[in-house]
């Protein structure tokens, strides 16, 4: 057992998805198969019940998962213990985020911790749409930028995928679609959707995945601001599209109309990712100090895409 298969093993756990945690981990599905098979072998069991769509841990998953855990926190906390005592004692840490990354990273706590950690670090934040924060990490006017990864393979460009989540239909709990399963998009057309406006990443991602199909939909509200979006679905004026926790937010908030959700086919349901970008060197390490401490504040493993 090394560190290496731990953390394959908790992306697994966490994602309780085969697939979407190997993009987390930047891995084809095939060779995360293959560490956690070979991880059951060495421990004399399975690890996971995979009857069902989303993967779920046997008893003995369930206590691995918070040994693995533990064992990765602590030799997160020794690097980052090492990067303290070679100091960085000033300079500046420069992050660039997307809008709606709430329910993935508390974007002020982190920050605040790594405050607390170096003191003498200046902090600036930007928020943008996506091809201009990985624009800016290009040029190097940003340190690191949280926001969907790039399309293809950017030379010198290394990012951490650590949100790889479903997305689903959102809308009115009086909605005809309103707790259905397995739809399909073409299920959808004949709707009116409130979509973000197109410099969001939810919404390219969206408007691919109807291309991809062949299909037209009708957008009637196009809003810059993810609230107003489930705002406009929970009062029956449109549906929209998603991520998972985004709709599951917006659920547990007692202010405002109550929303339903569907959930689409998994042949057909879109991904939507979240990654931190960086200017990488060969071995997959940010080149800035000040960005691979926050990284490392945030107890985010490192890998290039």
């Amino acid at each position: 057992m090394d560190l290496k298969q731990l953390e394959h093993f908790v992306a697994v756990a966490e994602e309780r998805h085969f697939t979407r945690a190997a993009r987390r981990l930047n891995l084809v599905q095939s060779g995360l198969s293959a560490s956690i098979r070979s991880l059951e072998e060495d421990l004399g069991g399975p690890l996971f019940n995979r009857s069902t769509r989303r993967v779920a841990l046997t008893p003995a998953g369930e206590v691995l998962f918070a040994e693995a855990q533990r064992v990765l926190a602590a030799a997160r906390d020794a690097r980052h213990a090492v990067t303290q005592v070679h100091g960085l004692a000033r300079g500046r840490l420069s992050i660039g985020a997307i809008h709606g990354i709430a329910p993935f990273v508390d974007l002020p706590a982190c920050l605040g911790h790594f405050r607390a950690a170096f003191g003498g670090i200046d902090i600036e934040l930007t928020l943008d749409g996506s091809r201009a924060l990985i624009d800016a990490v290009q040029e190097g006017r940003l340190d690191l930028a949280f926001t969907q990864p790039p399309d293809t393979s950017l030379d010198g460009i290394g990012s951490h995928l650590f949100a790889c989540e479903g997305m689903v239909v959102v809308c009115a709990t009086h909605h005809r679609l309103a707790g259905a399963t397995e739809l399909k998009l073409a299920d959808l057309v004949d709707e009116t959707f409130a979509d973000l406006r197109p410099e969001w990443s939810v919404r390219r991602l969206v408007d691919r995945c109807f291309a991809t199909s062949g299909l037209q939909r009708r957008s009637s509200f196009e809003v810059n601001d993810m609230p107003m979006l489930l705002e406009l679905a929970a009062h029956g004026l449109a549906i929209t599209i998603v991520p998972e926790s985004v709709a599951a937010a917006r659920g547990r908030n007692t202010r405002g109309a109550p929303v339903a959700t569907a959930t689409l086919c998994e042949a057909e349901e879109p991904c939507w990712e979240l990654a931190a970008v960086f200017k990488g060197s060969s071995a997959g390490e940010p080149l800035v100090p000040v960005a691979r401490a926050f990284l490392d504040l945030l107890k985010l493993p490192v890998v290039t895409t």
